[in-house]
């Protein structure tokens, strides 16, 4: 991996084309000292569905290894997680809990090993590790670990970047790990596949092994010019995925509620895709999808839950079961209310002499949240996304978040955008119940802690 070349010039590559580096870049710093209080404010959720509580007088989270730095959160992105969690009760894994997933923070207490940063240096942190309450952002200060900390370049504003971080991160993994994106074209990014293929599996957390190593394999690899179908375009993770995708030279097909998010979609240059799907009627949009890639689609990303991945599992079918194989005569149960066939279920098998492959390569599913219950004999593979790899595997943290600065730098990665702010932790509570209520969409709330 060729590092970012902060103290001098030399080559880039973007799409496999060389060109000179732009002029050092300036990422943004505090010039003040802050000099760090005994205690800080933070909110606490004392139990399942009930408002976060504002906390003073509670203790600073402590530096427990060389790689952790220590920020004061100048900004924390607000995410449906938020308020899904404590509502729904999961996700919770001790009483009181701080939560909040990314942050946008400045530097107090720099890692006692060698690292890229100084004090004051403003920076991103994506809080994926949220068993781990010292990194959650609905706290004064937090900390992180240098190899899951983006440091904030001058063209992103704060609040934009504190909505930024978990959104690449699941994206960059569902391209790169679940799809076998190579990103090594763009900006000198990272081969994820390969590069956990290299490591030690004893590296991987066990209940991820599965996924980061036979998830794909080498010759089903995503390449440029294969179908990636986003359901759920219009979330902060389709935003991201859709921009990494076409940098990938992907063909992205988006659906959505046209309705709300197809102007913007369609005129968003960074994110319009190459088909816009209504997903109004979700038997028509499987429909559109396996007519115009004529069943060639391979790839899917859902970001919405079990039931639209239900029927993103229709859309990327190799095998037209209807024109094969009569329902009655094939013993399936009949249409769900949906109106799609629903999936059967062991031990019922069908005969392959009934199925009629459009292709030999296998397709597959990434599920954001959630995915169907069972597998069709079609050859659709099903996949997670390996979030731990981020924050459990150094070398993989450390190059996606070199990577990030370096796509920031260069324009080629755009933020979501702020549709509010919220002033103070105190704001944090009234900005979530608006995401229950549906009030926010195209984009991300912020709280800005630091006022």
């Amino acid at each position: 991996m060729i590092p970012w070349p902060f103290t001098s010039r030399g080559k880039r590559v973007i799409q496999g084309k060389y060109d000179e580096d732009p002029p050092v870049p300036a990422f943004q710093s505090s010039p003040q000292s802050i000099e760090l209080p005994h205690k800080q404010t933070v909110l606490l959720l004392h139990a399942p569905r009930e408002p976060y509580q504002l906390t003073s007088d509670y203790e600073l989270p402590t530096i427990k290894n060389d790689d952790e730095l220590l920020v004061r959160v100048r900004a924390a992105g607000l995410n449906p997680i938020d308020w899904k969690a404590p509502d729904f009760n999961f996700g919770i894994p001790t009483l009181p809990y701080i939560s909040g997933r990314e942050l946008v923070g400045e530097v107090i207490v720099v890692p006692r090993t060698g690292s890229w940063f100084r004090k004051g240096d403003i920076v991103i942190i994506p809080s994926t590790d949220y068993r781990d309450v010292r990194k959650a952002a609905f706290q004064e200060y937090a900390i992180g670990s240098s190899y899951n900390t983006i440091r904030l370049p001058s063209n992103t504003s704060v609040e934009a970047g504190s909505i930024l971080g978990v959104a690449f991160v699941a994206a960059a993994l569902a391209l790169g790990i679940c799809m076998g994106v190579d990103f090594s074209g763009i900006a000198d990014g990272p081969d994820l596949w390969s590069l956990v293929q290299n490591l030690d599996p004893r590296k991987l957390p066990v209940d991820i092994q599965k996924e980061c190593l036979k998830g794909i394999c080498e010759n089903e690899r995503a390449k440029e010019g294969d179908y990636l179908v986003v359901w759920g375009g219009s979330s902060t993770c389709a935003y991201i995925i859709k921009q990494l995708a076409r940098l990938s030279k992907l063909r992205i097909i988006s659906v959505t509620d046209t309705r709300k998010h197809g102007i913007r979609l369609s005129n968003h240059a960074s994110i319009r895709p190459d088909l816009l799907v209504d997903s109004h009627d979700p038997v028509r949009a499987v429909e559109i999808i396996r007519s115009v890639t004529s069943g060639k689609a391979r790839f899917g990303f859902d970001t919405q839950g079990k039931d639209t991945a239900a029927h993103l599992f229709e859309a990327l079918q190799k095998t037209d079961l209807n024109a094969s194989l009569p329902i009655e005569e094939a013993g399936l149960p009949a249409s769900s209310s949906s109106g799609l066939l629903r999936l059967p279920t062991p031990p019922f098998t069908l005969s392959s002499e009934s199925l009629q492959p459009l292709s030999q390569s296998s397709s597959h599913l990434i599920g954001l949240t959630g995915l169907p219950k069972t597998e069709k004999l079609t050859g659709t593979k099903l996949h997670s996304v390996p979030i731990k790899l981020f924050h459990e595997v150094p070398e993989v943290g450390e190059v996606m978040v070199r990577w990030c600065e370096r796509l920031l730098v260069e324009g080629l990665l755009v933020p979501p955008d702020v549709i509010g702010v919220v002033e103070g932790l105190e704001g944090v509570n009234e900005g979530l119940n608006r995401l229950r209520r549906g009030d926010v969409s195209g984009g991300r709330l912020v709280c800005r802690v630091v006022r």
